[in-house]
């Protein structure tokens, strides 16, 4: 068994750490650190583990082979570096740095370290995405024009929760991987990019952006659109979409199943309203393949970019440095350059 280590138990930490207890094969949830007193206490003791205060000592445990980061992002690169120290097995949640330079700092030291490092990229485990890039590198349907991906998020957010930029780091960012992930071996050149407060008009002055537009300018010439809002009336809604001369891939569905109810009123579907249930097969898979890869010894770097392969610490520092220059876009009013990253491994 690979034992495992939970920092972090919020909404997506619980999350993780209930995937890695019941559902993910060859999987042992160890213990769950939490700097909140008591804070990760009920988890624990749910799901049979350890509770702690002391994220640093359960780094230090040479008990623990593998921890999973869920702790809020400005520490994560911080907490990525310190697992290096102990020779412990990293998957670390979106985005693994708040700056470039830290995720570069941080992937570094992993590659010295010779660990496993994966980062929460989930889309990229989830069925229909994964078999779009299995068609893109057949071969058979050319090379990229236009990739689309978007996030609408269903609402209910606390505006005074939501830090500036929040929008670009940590919603964005995944679209960002999205488009790197459909367009293989492409780098992207410059970012031009719109937002506003339009959900919450009244927390504007205060930095707040809940509603963004990306266009993306890759070095092959292809372009990529980036979508995200923070409230959507239809539910949770995480689409993509790939076009190139053999023809167009399409991914994601707001469907919460197959049923259409054809009514007086016209046609009607559930929709889903959580990203927990969209991507919960994704979520599965992506802890399954960390788990695999440190039993087995795998280097994500070996495999990233690749259909199963693990989006690393490159993955995470490119698609950072898109979403800050989106930012700036924002604040200049004009298309930006999108900073060269140092590559530490096998970019996707």
């Amino acid at each position: 068994m690979t034992r495992v280590a939970l920092i972090g138990s919020g909404r997506m930490g619980a999350f993780h750490g209930e995937t890695i207890a019941r559902r993910v094969p060859g999987a042992q949830l160890v213990v769950v650190a939490d700097p909140e007193p008591g804070a990760a206490d009920a988890l624990a003791s749910r799901l049979g583990a350890a509770a702690t205060t002391d994220p640093a000592a359960v780094l230090a445990d040479r008990g623990v082979d593998a921890v999973v980061i869920a702790a809020p992002a400005r520490f994560h690169a911080d907490l990525v570096v310190a697992a290096t120290t102990s020779g412990t097995h990293v998957f670390c949640e979106k985005p693994m740095a708040m700056e470039v330079a830290d995720a570069v700092r941080a992937s570094e030291a992993a590659r010295a370290a010779g660990i496993v490092l994966q980062v929460g990229f989930n889309r990229r485990f989830a069925a229909d995405w994964r078999a779009a890039r299995a068609l893109i590198d057949a071969g058979g349907l050319g090379a990229a024009r236009t990739i689309r991906s978007l996030t609408r998020d269903p609402g209910g957010f606390d505006p005074a929760r939501v830090a500036p930029g929040t929008i670009f780091r940590e919603t964005l960012i995944h679209d960002l991987d999205t488009l790197r992930f459909l367009n293989p071996g492409a780098t992207a050149v410059e970012v031009y990019a719109t937002a506003d407060a339009l959900v919450r008009p009244d927390w504007r002055d205060r930095g707040l952006l809940d509603t963004a537009v990306l266009t993306v300018r890759f070095d092959n010439g292809a372009t990529g659109i980036a979508e995200a809002c923070f409230q959507a009336a239809h539910g949770y809604d995480v689409r993509a979409e790939w076009f190139g001369p053999g023809g167009m891939l399409s991914m994601g569905s707001t469907r919460a199943d197959g049923l259409v109810v054809h009514g007086a009123a016209g046609l009607s579907a559930a929709t889903v309203r959580y990203d927990q249930d969209l991507f919960r097969d994704a979520y599965t898979a992506e802890l399954t393949a960390f788990v695999d890869a440190v039993a087995s010894g795998a280097d994500p770097a070996l495999t990233g970019g690749r259909p199963g392969g693990l989006p690393g610490g490159d993955d995470a520092a490119a698609a950072l440095a898109i979403a800050l220059a989106a930012a700036e876009s924002v604040r200049e009013g004009s298309p930006v350059r999108v900073p060269a990253v140092p590559s530490v491994g096998v970019p996707a």
